[in-house]
């Protein structure tokens, strides 16, 4: 007899911009029978595919315990304003990133697709920049089947919060964007759906190994993978 499976997918930071996008889309697709979001508070929308879980993140490893899943998809993240202090920023953007991925290693995951930024590097001298880099060698060594690494510049998208940045960058994205051109196209801004569906098939594709994506390839990725604006 033939045992069918049933995929799954685990998404921490589902309440942010990219998280938000990407929990829309994989119960919209229908890839999985089941999406499992992570969150402090509740998500303000349903699906029968949907499960959300609360808890306290700051034992998530241990909150984690007893779930399944065969995929995972990290939008944990904040800012060093947001954050308040750089110890504080570190805890969010490596430890519990990394809390997550061990969490979700351990129950089943065989790939981890994960949010960094653009020139992560753990040799930075910018200090946001060089806790991405390290984030992400960390994740390396879990040795995941797959690991998908996406590396926006500037995410576009309706926040709850007005961030004053980025209200500036959505006048004049059509402006600046086409100027950023060789090595500085993976500056570029880009829409948090965009990044959102990059994830989604990013994963479904299947690919072993460690895979970095930037603008260029966030956009050819979106495109195979456009995200709903509304459920």
């Amino acid at each position: 007899m033939q045992i069918e499976t049933h995929h799954i997918a685990l998404v921490a930071g589902a309440n942010g911009l990219v998280g938000s996008a990407l929990v829309r889309a994989l119960v919209a697709e229908g890839d999985y029978s089941r999406v499992i979001a992570l969150t402090r508070r509740p998500l303000t929308f349903e699906s029968p595919r949907l499960a959300n879980r609360i808890l306290r993140f700051a034992a998530l490893e241990t909150e984690m315990r007893g779930l399944v899943c065969t995929d995972a998809y990290c939008c944990l993240g904040t800012t060093l304003k947001e954050a308040g202090s750089a110890p504080a920023f570190r805890q969010v953007d490596y430890e519990l990133v990394l809390s997550f991925a061990r969490g979700a290693q351990a129950a089943g995951a065989q790939s981890l697709c994960v949010v960094s930024a653009v020139a992560a590097d753990c040799a930075a001298r910018n200090f946001y920049l060089r806790v991405k880099g390290e984030t992400e060698v960390a994740l390396e060594a879990l040795r995941f089947r797959s690991l998908h690494i996406m590396q926006p510049g500037l995410l576009l998208g309706s926040r709850p919060q007005r961030r004053v940045l980025e209200a500036v960058a959505r006048g004049c994205w059509p402006l600046l964007n086409p100027l950023l051109l060789g090595r500085w196209q993976r500056y570029r801004a880009i829409d948090a759906r965009t990044v959102a569906a990059a994830m989604r098939a990013a994963t479904l594709s299947g690919r072993a190994g460690t895979q970095r994506y930037t603008w260029a390839g966030l956009q050819s990725l979106g495109r195979s993978g456009k995200v709903p604006t509304r459920m």
